[in-house]
């Protein structure tokens, strides 16, 4: 069994700052990609940020320049510091990652999403 437990979310006002933490656990043998997406009501899930074992990032083009992830492997953990925050960046987040249990076998799992409100 594999958890993604999320935390961090919550409200703050346009122009703030939230930083996003994601914690895998479990009978993990390796975790390659890690990512962030977000979800708005009535809206399809997004991509928002991805970064790879060996630090590789992307991101979507909307919150470049703006948002930052990072990942601490030691912990098993992924970052998502989220800078100069808009009301449209209001959303469920939910972290991701491709992990490789101890079996060998790669599956993706997905947190419980947090919420991220920013007022206006």
């Amino acid at each position: 069994q594999v958890q993604l437990v999320e935390s961090g979310g919550g409200l703050v006002q346009a122009g703030g700052s939230l930083r996003l933490s994601c914690a895998a656990s479990g009978s993990i043998f390796s975790i390659n990609a890690m990512g962030w997406y977000r979800q708005a009501p009535g809206k399809q899930r997004d991509l928002v940020a991805t970064i790879t074992s060996s630090g590789g990032t992307r991101y979507a083009d909307n919150v470049k320049g703006r948002f930052t992830i990072s990942r601490d492997n030691a912990k098993n953990t992924v970052y998502l510091q989220m800078n100069s925050l808009k009301p449209e960046d209001t959303a469920v987040y939910y972290c991701q990652a491709r992990i490789v249990v101890v079996t060998k076998w790669e599956y993706d799992y997905w947190g419980q999403g947090t919420q991220v409100t920013v007022s206006s």
